[in-house]
């Protein structure tokens, strides 16, 4: 505790008070990076809006969010968050309902009308971006904050791409997705839709577009060769999942298989659950844990009475049957056939073994290289061809939403850089705030808000939202779970502990200062903090 003899010494003028000269090191305060910032595929600074968010500051936190990701309230239905399997808390009790809070805020969003306004002066040049799904319109929607005029043009008669037609509603009720979508085109966006673009270099001169950004998702259905006979009925998955989102369902029957072990696959079976299918069998040819669907959605399926044949591969499809076949995985993990074939029930069959892109569009554009059937880009998102982008399915990556959200980011900043003749810079990467540099004794357990879901028995017969959002006590709980890794959060524990009154407090929001003349270096500042934002570093010389 510190004494008024200890207080006048601090405040006094005579150099012979002063403990600096003791030291040999000294605290200093670090800014690490987040685990949950660092694992986003969209960028996006989740510690920061989690801040605001835990303060109330909704409308704050939301404009954190619309930052870097212009899509919210779809995130927080659709995204894996990988953010939260990073979380440094799920070391400590469970990890941050990041993606539920995300959810709460994007719908609070929509509830209260709030907008984004364009700020920046007319960049006077033109972007045209091909594809208005997520990485086109993320790509559009920072465009736009840049000043530059956007135009999205897409094959389809609605926005979205694979948020509207490969994404059942049971999992993003499309007034969600309509409601941002609106918000994007109310920028200033210009959306040309049922406008397939076949020849680029024809669409960019004829518009005068400067720049072009591709973002076609994949919604070409891989194809396969599946003996058959020819009463089979045998669908593939996209054209099943775009029927019913036009609201033209098909007749699958009652005893539909689905062949393919991705989240595509999972959509389709609990789709057809929900059109009245009393069977509804996955059929893979690896095990569980070889599988690309997301553990989540495989547990959701199998809920709602979604059956799995792991290590089988159809051999043949007929009239009312499949003929399956027993699979064993090799040495390397391979599947190879056994021969043991078995006869199922089948009234049709679905195809969900992938997809592909579209890629005629650069077909014969100078520089673009085509390479394991993606179109490749340089760090700077752009094709061989200058001034044509390319991001989302269309290049390297993750096939998912956040990804593509992304991208879209990314190649915004870099349009714009490239249109004004200059280069973004990117500042250096703090170091990872891990675990260990937690002080957890400041922490006491508090596990994780349970999202309310629809009971197994409502999902097969409708095609509600499966998973609700938290109230705003819960969304206010959740977000105050967030240890604030590796940041300060001006906690004050290091201006309370601090023996010698070196810690200086710069006023709210400006965290504090370290007066060296009366630090001695003793640390405790360092292992009081809970958040590990302060360390020690060897004394200059």
């Amino acid at each position: 505790m510190n004494t008024p003899f200890a207080i006048t010494l601090r405040v006094g003028s005579s150099l012979a008070n002063k403990t600096g000269a003791w030291r040999t090191e000294r605290p200093v305060y670090v800014d690490r990076m987040p685990p949950c910032n660092d694992a986003c595929p969209a960028g996006e600074n989740v510690q920061r809006w989690l801040y605001h968010a835990e303060e109330a500051g909704y409308q704050e936190a939301w404009r954190q969010i619309m930052a870097d990701n212009p899509f919210p309230a779809v995130m927080g239905r659709v995204c894996y968050h990988p953010c939260q399997t990073a979380c440094n808390r799920a070391q400590l009790d469970e990890s941050v309902g990041i993606n539920a809070v995300e959810r709460f805020l994007g719908d609070e969003a929509i509830r209260r009308g709030w907008t984004v306004p364009v700020t920046a002066p007319p960049a006077g040049t033109r972007v045209l971006v091909v594809g208005a799904g997520p990485s086109g319109l993320s790509a559009a929607y920072h465009l736009r904050l840049r000043g530059h005029e956007v135009t999205v043009r897409d094959a389809g008669e609605r926005a979205g791409g694979m948020m509207r037609y490969g994404i059942p509603v049971y999992r993003l009720p499309r007034e969600v997705l309509d409601a941002e979508v609106a918000r994007i085109e109310a920028m200033g966006v210009r959306l040309e839709l049922g406008h397939p673009v076949t020849d680029l270099a024809a669409e960019m001169r004829d518009g005068h577009f400067d720049a072009a950004f591709l973002g076609i998702g994949a919604q070409l259905s891989h194809r396969t060769y599946l003996p058959a006979g020819d009463s089979a009925r045998i669908l593939d998955a996209l054209s099943v999942l775009r029927t019913i989102a036009d609201g033209e369902p098909p007749r699958l029957g009652r005893r539909v298989v689905v062949y393919g072990g991705g989240n595509t696959a999972m959509d389709v079976a609990r789709s057809a659950r929900r059109l009245g299918a009393t069977e509804a069998l996955v059929v893979y040819r690896r095990t569980r844990d070889r599988m690309p669907a997301q553990p989540s959605e495989v547990a959701e399926a199998e809920e709602e009475g979604v059956q799995m044949r792991w290590l089988s591969t159809i051999a043949h499809a007929g009239r009312g049957s499949i003929t399956v076949e027993k699979m064993r995985l090799d040495d390397t993990g391979y599947p190879q056939p056994t021969g043991e074939l078995e006869e199922l029930a089948a009234d049709s069959v679905v195809l969900a073994i992938g997809q592909d892109v579209d890629r005629s569009i650069v077909d014969g554009l100078a520089g673009v290289e085509v390479r394991d059937g993606v179109v490749q880009v340089g760090p700077d998102m752009m094709t061989g061809h200058a001034g044509v982008f390319a991001g989302g399915d269309m290049v390297p990556s993750d096939r998912t939403v956040t990804t593509a959200i992304g991208h879209g980011k990314r190649a915004a900043r870099h349009i714009d850089a490239w249109l004004r003749g200059a280069r973004p810079a990117r500042p250096p990467r703090p170091p990872l705030a891990t675990f260990d540099r937690l002080n957890t004794w400041y922490y006491s357990d508090a596990p994780a808000t349970v999202r309310p879901r629809l009971e197994p028995a409502r999902r097969v017969s409708t095609f509600d939202e499966v998973t609700g959002g938290l109230g705003e006590s819960t969304a206010l709980y959740e977000a105050r779970r967030c240890l604030s890794c590796g940041n300060c959060f001006e906690c004050d524990n290091c201006y309370g502990m601090c023996p010698d009154n070196a810690i200086v407090k710069l006023g709210p929001g400006k965290r504090f200062a370290i007066d060296y003349d009366y630090c001695k270096g003793c640390g405790i500042c360092v292992a009081e903090c809970p958040a590990g934002a302060i360390e020690m570093v060897p004394e200059p010389r």
